[in-house]
């Protein structure tokens, strides 16, 4: 797959714009300030392909990305610290439960969470949406550059425990500035592509 080859599809305000998986789709979630934008930039060898914004919540509808002609990544609207308006929050989450109650809108999600601190009741409630679908996920551990070497096993651990993760669910350390983990993410990715 040729992730120089991008184009962005559409932004999918409602449910009736969700794209149904004519090809693989892989689905990016994450808090607000979690660098999830960041993290599709690195994937993908941009610097800002995936916007990434000076205040968390820029992501506010479901982005749809064609990668090569042969998969979607889909950037789903970031959660938790975002300065929005209840009412939008809210929106957000309807959003949400629509998307992950649909059939064919994810082949593999990719759950980004900040390396360095424990899961939020947020990222519970995502990991906890991944896991109903039934749908593979992988979760990122994202910002692992700033932990110290001994303190990143551990910090897996904690992430592994709070989100209730069952064993078989991968937890990358990834950093999408220095790119650590970036040619493990893509070989999950690839699993579900080729």
């Amino acid at each position: 797959m040729n992730v120089n080859n991008v184009e962005f599809v559409k932004s999918a305000a409602s449910p009736k714009d969700f794209i149904h998986a004519d090809l693989p789709a892989i689905v990016f979630a994450g808090k607000s300030n979690v660098g999830k934008s960041s993290v599709i930039n690195r994937l993908l060898n941009r610097k800002n392909f995936a916007r990434v914004g000076a205040s968390p919540g820029k992501t506010v509808h479901v982005n749809y990305f064609l990668i090569d002609g042969k998969a979607y990544f889909v950037d789903l609207p970031g959660y938790g610290f975002a300065k929005v308006s209840k009412e939008e929050k809210e929106r957000w989450g309807r959003l949400m439960e629509e998307f992950f109650g649909m059939e064919d809108t994810i082949s593999l999600g990719v759950m980004i969470v900040d390396s360095r601190h424990k899961p939020t009741a947020d990222d519970v409630t995502m990991a906890n949406w991944f896991i109903m679908t039934g749908c593979p996920f992988v979760v990122a551990a994202n910002k692992c550059d700033k932990l110290k070497k001994s303190e990143i096993e551990p910090n897996i651990k904690i992430i592994r425990e709070t989100l209730c993760l069952p064993e078989n669910i991968h937890i990358i350390p990834f950093s999408a500035e220095k790119g650590t983990g970036t040619t493990e993410l893509m070989s999950e990715i690839l699993a579900f592509v080729d």
